[in-house]
């Protein structure tokens, strides 16, 4: 799973012009990519608990107050992935700043 470096909503397959692509559904940026791509929607959600979250550059990612249940931390990095069908909101997911625990918010 890939974010958009324009403005950090999730890259979504694509085709565009007979090739693959991974394509923000937000702003319209473009990630070329090689060969097939695999998408994990919420329809497939055994894949998607199974993926492993790839540590980003903590300056590229927002941070707000929000207390970590690990630590008590009171800073955490956060971005919204859609799991659930689109009439419904996102689920908002935190990474504390100091111990790396990470949680989500399905409100």
């Amino acid at each position: 799973m890939e974010f958009c470096p324009e403005c950090e909503m999730i890259l979504r397959p694509h085709l565009e012009k007979g090739k693959n692509v991974l394509k923000c559904l937000g702003c319209g940026y473009i990630k070329n990519v090689e060969g097939p791509i695999e998408d994990i929607s919420p329809n497939n959600l055994d894949k998607a608990k199974k993926m492993v979250i790839i540590e980003e550059e903590p300056a590229t990612m927002s941070k707000k107050i929000e207390i970590c249940p690990k630590c008590k931390n009171r800073e955490a990095y956060y971005w919204s992935v859609q799991t659930r069908s689109a009439d419904e909101p996102a689920t908002i997911f935190y990474r504390c700043t100091k111990c790396k625990h990470t949680w989500r918010d399905y409100s």
